[in-house]
C-alpha cells in the first residue's frame, strides 16, 4: 500500500485543535469519572516542573477536549525492588537515562472540569480512553473556557504558569447570588474583596454598601509591608461616598465624608439586640426581657434600663415574669453602649433614608467604623441595624414595582466582615444576613461575606453562597466547609491547601464555568489605570443605568 507523504503525525491522524508536541505531558493510563484521570508522564517531562493547580488538556476522540486541573503528583516504578534497592548511578548519565521513563516514571492525577465540544464548554459526562494524549493548556484553551474581558466579564488574574492570559469573572452572575471571600489571616482577603468590588463598580453591575470594619475600602488601605493602596473613593471618586461612625478618625486619615451616622437609643429594637446574642453572651431570657421592656417602656427602653432604679426593677418583677437577675444581667451588658459616641439619646436624622437615597442614585456607600471597628459588638449592632431596615425598604420597593421593571431598585451588594459572627449555626436563621443569603436575589439584595473561619458559618447559608473566592486555608474544617457541595472537591482539597500565602486564590461557583486557581491581579498603579480607563461604559453611564432601576439593557 502506498501512503501519502507526511512530515508529522498530525497529518497522518488529523484532530481538533493542535498542540505543539513540546507541550505534551504524557498519556492517560487509567482513572474514572469520579476520581479523575491517571496520566503517565513522558520521559522528557520533569516532575519538578509541574505544580498542583495547573491546567492540562486531554485530546479525546471526535475533536473533544477535556479541560482538566492537575491535583496530585506521584512517583512510580515497574518493579517494587527498585524502591527497596535503588540503583547506584554514580554519575552515569546513560544508566540514569535507561531507568528514567522506563523502570521509574512520574504520574499525575488530573480532574476533568469541562468538555469542549464544537468550541462550546459543556459538563463532563464521560472520560477519554487509554493512551489519549495530554498537553499543557494553552492561552487559546483558557480563552475558550473563560472568554474575553468585556463589560460583562472582569479580569481577576491569570492561571498558574499562564501569565499571558486572563481569568474573567461573569459579573452579572457574580452579583446574582451571594459571594464568599475566604482565607486565613494575612492572605489578603480585603485586597481581593476590593478587587472584585472595583470590577462591579466599573461596569455598573450593582451598587455596594460596605461595612468597613478596619477602614480598608474607602480612601486608602495599608498592607502588611506598610505600603498604601488606593481605596475605592480614590479610584471612582463621585461614584463612591464615604460615611462614618467616627468622623475624627476619618478626617485624621485625610478622607472626606458625606455625613456621620448617628443612631438613637430610641431607634434600637430588640431584634437588633438579638443579633448580639453570641458576642455579648445574651441568654434567651435576656432577649425575651428586651422584648417585654420595649413593649412596656416604648422607644426609650434602653436608656431607661441603663438608668433604672430599684423601683423600676420592682415594677418589672411584680408585673412580668422577668427575674430580677435577668434584668441586672441585661442592664450590665447594654451599659456597654454608653461608651459608643455614635449612639445618641434621640436620632437627629434618618441614616437609613440617607443611605437608601444614595444607593438609589447609583452611589456606592462605604461606612467606616474608625476606632469602633475594633469593637465587634459595635460592628454587629450597626451592620444588623442598617441592613435590616434597608432590606425592608428594598422588599417594599420591589413589591411595589411588580409589573414595572423600570421601578425596581438597583441590585445591591452588601459586604460584611467577620461574617461567621452573623451567620453561625443556631443564629443564622434569625439574623437578617441569614435571610438575605437564603433569598438569593429575590429582592435585589445579595451579600459579600468575608471571613477567615468559613467552618463557623451555618451549612445552609454556605450552600447558598453562589461564588466562593478562597485564598489559603490550612484548617481541615475550614477547607471542608468551603468545598462542601463542589464537584471534584477531593482533588481541589490538595490544591487549596497548597496555595501561596499571597496573591493566589481558587474561584468556584456561579461566576466561573469551572473551579479555577488564579494568581490575582496586582493592586498597583497598572491596575488603577486599567480600572479607571473609560473604555466601554463610562462612569456616568453606569450611574444612569443603576439610577434608572438597575436594569442592564446591554446584551450579556
Amino acid at each position: 500500500m502506498n501512503y501519502p507523504p507526511a512530515e508529522n503525525l498530525n497529518e497522518w491522524f488529523p484532530g481538533g485543535v493542535s498542540h505543539d508536541m513540546d507541550s505534551r505531558l504524557g498519556v492517560v493510563v487509567g482513572g474514572s469519572l469520579s476520581k479523575g484521570l491517571v496520566v503517565k508522564l513522558d520521559r522528557e517531562q520533569t516532575v519538578e516542573d509541574l505544580a498542583v493547580g495547573r491546567y492540562v488538556v486531554v485530546h479525546g476522540a471526535n475533536n473533544t477536549r477535556f479541560f482538566c486541573m492537575l491535583n496530585d503528583i506521584s512517583l512510580n516504578s515497574t518493579n517494587p525492588s527498585i524502591q527497596n534497592h535503588p540503583p547506584e548511578f554514580q554519575g552515569d548519565p546513560f544508566l540514569e537515562a535507561v531507568y528514567v521513563g522506563t523502570a521509574v516514571y512520574g504520574v499525575i492525577n488530573v480532574t476533568p472540569m469541562l468538555m469542549i465540544e464544537d468550541g462550546q464548554p459543556r459538563p463532563v459526562k464521560t472520560i477519554p480512553g487509554h493512551f489519549t494524549q495530554v498537553f499543557n493548556a494553552t492561552v487559546e484553551d483558557v480563552n475558550a473556557v473563560f472568554g474575553a474581558e468585556d463589560d460583562a466579564h472582569f479580569n481577576v488574574g491569570s492561571p498558574l504558569e499562564l501569565e499571558t492570559t486572563q481569568i474573567n469573572l461573569d459579573l452579572k452572575r457574580l452579583v446574582e447570588r451571594s459571594v464568599g471571600v475566604f482565607g486565613k489571616s494575612g492572605t489578603g482577603k480585603s485586597f481581593l474583596t476590593r478587587l472584585l468590588i472595583a470590577g462591579v463598580i466599573k461596569w455598573g453591575k450593582a451598587v455596594n454598601l460596605i461595612f468597613d470594619m478596619h477602614n480598608d475600602y474607602g480612601w486608602a488601605a495599608t498592607d502588611e509591608r506598610g505600603t498604601q493602596a488606593k481605596g475605592l473613593k480614590q479610584l471612582f471618586n463621585s461614584q463612591v461616598v464615604i460615611i462614618t461612625l467616627d468622623g475624627e478618625s476619618t478626617r485624621r486619615r485625610g478622607a472626606k465624608t458625606d455625613f456621620e451616622v448617628k443612631l438613637g437609643y430610641d431607634e434600637i429594637d430588640p431584634e437588633d439586640i438579638a443579633a448580639l446574642r453570641g458576642s455579648m453572651n445574651l441568654t434567651d431570657a435576656m432577649i425575651d426581657a428586651a422584648y417585654t421592656l420595649k413593649k412596656r417602656w416604648k422607644e426609650g427602653w434602653i436608656k431607661r434600663l441603663n438608668e433604672a432604679t430599684e423601683g423600676d426593677f420592682d415594677d418589672i418583677s411584680m408585673n412580668t415574669n422577668i427575674a430580677e437577675g435577668t434584668l441586672l444581667g441585661l442592664q450590665r451588658r447594654l451599659q456597654r453602649f454608653e461608651r459608643w459616641g455614635f449612639l445618641v439619646d434621640e436620632s437627629t436624622g434618618d441614616s437609613v433614608t440617607q443611605i437608601i437615597n444614595l444607593l438609589m442614585s447609583g452611589k456606592n456607600v462605604v461606612l467606616e467604623f474608625g476606632r469602633y471597628g475594633n469593637e465587634l459588638e459595635a460592628y454587629i449592632l450597626v451592620a444588623n441595624y442598617l441592613t435590616r431596615r434597608i432590606r425592608d425598604r428594598y422588599v417594599d420597593m420591589v413589591e411595589r414595582s411588580l409589573g414595572d421593571d423600570a421601578q425596581k431598585p438597583p441590585q445591591l451588594l452588601i459586604t460584611i466582615e467577620e461574617a461567621h459572627k452573623f451567620l453561625q449555626p443556631g443564629i443564622a436563621g434569625q439574623t437578617i444576613f441569614g435571610t438575605i443569603a437564603r433569598e438569593l436575589r429575590k429582592y435585589n439584595v445579595t451579600l459579600v461575606v468575608v471571613d477567615q473561619r468559613p467552618s463557623g458559618i451555618d451549612e445552609e447559608v454556605m450552600s447558598q453562597i453562589g461564588t466562593r473566592v478562597t485564598a489559603l486555608l490550612d484548617n481541615e474544617r475550614d477547607i471542608n466547609a468551603v468545598l462542601n457541595g463542589i464537584n471534584g472537591a477531593q482533588g481541589l482539597r490538595e490544591v487549596l491547601a497548597r496555595l501561596d500565602t499571597k496573591q493566589q486564590a481558587i474561584i468556584m461557583g456561579h461566576a466561573v464555568p469551572m473551579p479555577v486557581v488564579v494568581k490575582t491581579r496586582t493592586y498597583d498603579e497598572d491596575f488603577y489605570a486599567a480600572i479607571t480607563r473609560e473604555d466601554g461604559m463610562s462612569a456616568s453611564a453606569a450611574r444612569d443605568k443603576l439610577g434608572s432601576g438597575g436594569r442592564d439593557k446591554r446584551r450579556l
